[in-house]
């Protein structure tokens, strides 16, 4: 799933915290699939529907200093669906406070069962 976005208040610095800014995260999962399009049941696989909500909840949810935690926080919490093997989260933070012209600022983590 890609570009998951919602406003969260995650930063070091005061402003970031209370005036919160837009982070963007993109969640690469690894299922066994195969029962699933054998049978083609939804139930057999991670329905892509609560993994996004489940992140867009953590954007929104209790703020952190750093990106890294945000992804940890994601990946650990998608890890407890019984189908997903291994989770790459990369959080975004396209607004970061940097005092240069930039493009954007990521964190990428892979976890696995």
């Amino acid at each position: 799933i890609s570009g998951i976005r919602a406003i969260g208040h995650h930063g070091v610095l005061e402003f970031e915290r209370t005036s919160g800014q837009e982070f963007v995260v993109d969640v690469l999962l690894e299922v066994n699939t195969i029962d699933a399009a054998k049978h083609d049941d939804l139930q057999l696989t991670v329905d892509y529907s609560d993994v996004a909500k489940r992140v867009h909840a953590h954007i929104t949810g209790d703020p952190y200093q750093l990106i890294e935690t945000l992804a940890n926080r994601i990946a650990d919490d998608i890890l407890t669906i019984s189908r997903v093997l291994c989770v790459t989260i990369t959080v975004h933070k396209p607004q970061a406070p940097i005092p240069v012209d930039f493009d954007n600022v990521a964190v990428t983590i892979t976890r696995k069962k």
